[in-house]
């Protein structure tokens, strides 16, 4: 790890907003910054420096929750089963200082915060006493009416109140399992929410258990779920698949030279990295590039001799000027670009198509005003080569298939991140092909960086991760809302690459926030790969997968629980992260979310008889939530 030997005190911070720098002295003042990334040119690069800052303002939103179309985070879980009244949550909510209007809070730990603020302030009015203030303590907003008069009945109510406060608190804090993360508390309460979200969508028709079976199935963590010591082993229908053919190399791997000789060839590099007919209509098209779904990537791949990651990529890479900041020669770079791309299968969804998509849109994200000057140059770049890489030879079969039907894959990767680790896998081991080494004048610690950077957030967008990840993010947003600093200090390689992770991750779950005309483009592409799943396990006797069977599928209601329940809790978290930088993404999500609810038809009560009995296959869900039984 690279110590950045700067005391805070001796060197002016570089920030424009006096907030942030006023925070970042005071978290350093006693204490040294480390930092185990090297950025650019320059060894060392402090956070401290103009290029990257440790921290960002959090900025709580100008509209009461009351008028904002929320998701199914924010709906009370005290009507849930609870095996002890200390897992239940109260309604917690914190005031914006610029707005005056409250926020909710509803990750457990940072309602633990805010009620601990609550018992402070009340404990000052009670006793009237002066709190001391130094830079640990909380800033309290004392009633401009001075202290209560003890005796009244105000004072009685508000002591009982306080107690009562102390008391759930305690018995938060006394629920806590010391070898859990706090954001591990948030996870666990949201999947009993979804739990019974679910629970009950699954009971109102037969596509809503199939898309509710789906999301329980690709977006919940359930590899805790081990057969019982009191399973009963006749009770299992299916038999165990087949073992696979002994394993050999990385599979997907093809030895190319041939982009190596066409480049050599060129005179001059083209403008975009590619050989085209014409050069200005694909100018035309990528002149939006810095704008959320501002670039027609159908015709980006048309126009480019269907080569839509390699220009997306080279575009974006000059415009950040990375070729100059890291010495990358630009013939190494497209070679390597080239060759990655055609290592994209030509599957309907998980192709180089959706990678430039993803790609685009991570550069977006990093371009908003709140994420100015926040990550380093390094740490941009191993964003966007995560995301060019992140899904490279997929099959088009999902993890789910791979670990229930024992795959060479899934024996590789012991069942974790079976996809995931085999695109990092064939991502880097190409970087070893003639004039692949883009990196070839990256220091050991540079190079290590990139590699564990981009390892990180390939990994997080396993799409089981989602809940992980979304619990994160939002215990982070929520602690520093509560904190009443307004600053979230990412002065550790844990917090800043958490942000990265969700910013890939929000970035790859984006199609249902683009426009409507691309959106529907990418469900008619998704939905064509989920169907080609399905008839490879028609065709070898196998249980079809939810959302699978191209005869028994309802694309619109997966489209309308796909946004409620997925995208949408995670792209609103984002937002309050950037806020207000993302509120035409989340307004964009709203409108297509409507456009296909309004396609839905009418669906008869959970108490009335529909023309498909979904009582006996109903699924039942059972998440696992990863506590120890008291």
């Amino acid at each position: 790890m690279i110590r950045i030997g700067v005391r805070a005190a001796k060197k002016k911070p570089c920030f424009l907003n006096p907030l942030l720098a006023r925070a970042t002295q005071q978290h350093r003042r006693h204490s040294w910054i480390c930092f185990d990334v090297e950025n650019g040119l320059a060894p060392a690069r402090s956070p401290v420096d103009a290029q990257a800052s440790p921290g960002m303002i959090l900025h709580s939103t100008a509209v009461p929750h009351s008028q904002r179309r929320e998701s199914f985070l924010y709906r009370s879980d005290s009507e849930f089963d609870q095996s002890s009244p200390k897992i239940g949550s109260r309604n917690s909510s914190v005031v914006s200082d610029m707005h005056g209007i409250e926020d909710l809070i509803v990750t457990p730990f940072a309602q633990v915060l805010a009620s601990l603020r609550r018992v402070r302030n009340d404990f000052i009015m009670l006793t009237n006493i002066n709190p001391p203030t130094n830079n640990k303590s909380p800033s309290s907003q004392v009633n401009q009416q001075g202290n209560v008069v003890p005796g009244t009945e105000e004072f009685v109510q508000r002591a009982v109140n306080t107690v009562e406060e102390l008391d759930w608190c305690l018995e938060q804090l006394d629920a806590v399992q010391t070898h859990r993360s706090v954001s591990e508390m948030a996870s666990n309460k949201f999947k009993r929410m979804l739990n019974k979200e679910l629970n009950q969508l699954s009971g109102m028709s037969k596509s809503g258990n199939q898309v509710s079976e789906f999301i329980s199935t690709i977006f919940l963590d359930n590899q805790n779920d081990v057969m019982s010591p009191n399973h009963d082993p006749t009770d299992d229908r299916e038999k165990r698949p087949a073992s696979p053919k002994i394993m050999g190399d990385i599979t997907g791997i093809k030895q190319m030279n041939r982009h190596r000789d066409t480049i050599s060839r060129w005179r001059k590099l083209p403008m975009y990295g590619v050989v085209v007919s014409n050069e200005e209509a694909l100018a035309k098209e990528l002149e939006d590039i810095d704008t959320w779904g501002g670039v027609d990537l159908f015709k980006i791949a048309e126009i480019s001799n269907n080569r839509p990651l390699t220009s997306i990529m080279y575009t974006i890479c000059k415009k950040r000027d990375m070729f100059v900041k890291f010495k990358l020669s630009p013939v190494k770079f497209l070679t390597y670009m080239m060759t990655l791309e055609d290592h994209y299968r030509k599957v309907p969804y998980h192709n180089s198509l959706h990678a430039a998509d993803v790609t685009q849109s991570v550069h977006v994200l990093l371009s908003s005003a709140a994420l100015d000057s926040v990550f380093t140059d390094l740490e941009v770049l191993a964003a966007l080569v995560a995301s060019a890489m992140h899904d490279v030879d997929h099959p088009g079969l999902n993890n789910q298939y791979h670990c229930a039907n024992s795959t060479e894959l899934a024996i590789m990767y012991n069942d974790e991140c079976v996809l995931e680790n085999h695109h990092l896998a064939v991502g880097f081991k190409l970087m070893q092909q003639d004039h692949c080494d883009v990196f070839e004048h990256f220091t050991q610690k540079q190079w290590q960086s990139l590699r564990k950077m981009a390892i990180d957030m390939v990994l997080a967008t396993d799409m089981s991760k989602h809940m992980q990840l979304l619990a994160n993010l939002k215990t982070m947003v929520e602690t520093k809302k509560v904190a009443a600093s307004g600053v979230l200090m990412l002065d550790n390689y844990t917090d800043r690459i958490q942000v990265l992770q969700n910013m890939v991750h929000c970035a790859d779950l984006s199609n249902s926030s683009k426009p409507i005309e691309a959106y529907k483009q990418w469900v008619a592409r998704l939905i064509d790969e989920f169907w080609m799943q399905g008839d490879v396990e028609r065709e070898a006797g196998l249980e079809i997968s939810p959302l699978c069977d191209r005869h028994n599928t309802s694309i619109e209601r997966s489209q309308v629980m796909f946004i409620d329940f997925v995208v949408h809790p995670l792209l609103e978290t984002w937002a309050d992260l950037v806020n207000p930088y993302a509120q035409d993404i989340i307004n964009q999500l709203a409108s297509n979310r409507e456009y296909y609810a309004s396609r839905l038809p009418n669906l008869p009560s959970p108490n009335e008889t529909s023309d498909c009995d979904v009582t006996n296959n109903r699924f039942q869900f059972q998440i696992s939530l990863d506590e120890d039984s008291s």
